[in-house]
């Protein structure tokens, strides 16, 4: 296990995200936390499994663009992933992805709140999540066995969207958006898709 944890922490995208969120989280105790902001990290982990599973579906998922930089984007975030999803250098979010969407989301939140403290725990909540998601995404692609029924039915879903069909089981942290947009499916029900290691070839 230690092996597995000095690879996933000290990678340095992951590395430089807990740094980030460490520093963060260390400015919100200084200021004093209250319920309020303890509320709104809360809110910022479920709003980021919602933007998650929309990013995954609906942009990772795109059909091949035309034109070559939103094809070479895409390849980079998701299509070279679909083709091999165990190269650890394609299994995480480059942070000059995820870090600018963290940065949007919170910057819709600030200009709703015009708060920038509860900005800072809504968005602290947003980078946990996607600390977390990261996680569970590494846990997936890595002979690694959850010791929680939770823990090991979040890995098949996931080795599922792989190996199966990728228009299915879109979230990595949690099954629950999958639940509500209704892609929650039992691979019993679904066929084996002929695209699913190759997302530049669907149509």
């Amino acid at each position: 296990m230690k092996k597995i944890y000095k690879e996933f922490f000290l990678f340095p995208d992951i590395a430089v995200l807990l740094v980030i969120l460490a520093a963060s989280i260390c400015v919100q105790v200084w200021h004093g936390l209250t319920l309020p902001a303890i509320g709104l990290f809360a809110f910022g982990m479920l709003v980021f499994m919602f933007s998650e599973y929309l990013s995954h579906r609906f942009f990772f998922h795109l059909k091949a663009p035309k034109n070559s930089f939103f094809l070479k984007l895409l390849k980079r975030l998701h299509y070279d992933h679909h083709k091999d999803p165990n190269n650890l250098h394609l299994l995480f979010l480059p942070l000059w992805y995820s870090l600018p969407q963290i940065l949007l989301i919170s910057l819709v939140f600030y200009l709703v709140s015009g708060s920038f403290w509860l900005t800072l725990a809504f968005a602290a909540g947003l980078k946990t999540m996607l600390l977390l998601y990261e996680w569970k995404h590494y846990v997936a692609h890595r002979p690694i066995k959850p010791k929680t029924k939770f823990g090991k039915n979040v890995k098949k879903l996931h080795i599922l969207h792989h190996f199966k069909n990728e228009n299915y089981w879109y979230g990595v942290s949690t099954p629950f958006v999958d639940v509500l947009f209704g892609t929650l499916k039992d691979e019993k029900d679904v066929e084996t898709s002929r695209t699913v290691k190759d997302l530049e070839k669907r149509l």
